[in-house]
């Protein structure tokens, strides 16, 4: 693998991570949301990834062969998560129903603090890649002198 491979490689999976941290940070927002533009409960969200061929166009992938096993990671969506939402009593709730029951996001605050950290690691495990494979670039050049 060459530098610039290493490179996207890693640079993709920040930019995967980003996203990532951005949906947790919105989840963590919203958890006590419970009226949105459509009038629902905030709805948790989670990022699903996808592994995609490393050649950024298809004369690259042909003339390889389609042999290069190298892949990086994209974001193949930001999906809504189908768990249910919570219900809790509280009648002077301004979203309470007859019954005094107001519907809260799908949201775990311990869960969404666990990815972020997860997520936070896996951000700077791309990131010493990325340092790595420079250092190792510069110590190749001074090979040379």
């Amino acid at each position: 693998m060459d530098f610039d491979s290493a490179m996207k490689i890693s640079a993709s999976g920040l930019t995967a991570n980003r996203t990532w941290i951005n949906v947790l940070s919105a989840n963590l927002a919203n958890v006590h949301t419970t009226r949105t533009p459509d009038g629902q409960p905030y709805q948790r969200r989670t990022v699903i990834y996808e592994s995609v061929p490393f050649s950024e166009n298809l004369d690259d992938a042909i003339g390889s062969g389609f042999g290069n096993d190298i892949e990086k990671v994209s974001v193949a969506e930001i999906t809504p998560d189908k768990r249910d939402l919570k219900e809790i009593y509280d009648p002077s709730h301004p979203d309470a129903d007859a019954q005094g029951m107001v519907r809260m996001p799908n949201i775990s605050t311990i869960e969404e603090m666990a990815n972020l950290v997860n997520a936070s690691k896996s951000y700077e495990a791309n990131l010493a890649a990325i340092t790595t494979a420079k250092q190792l670039a510069l110590k190749a050049l001074e090979i040379g002198k």
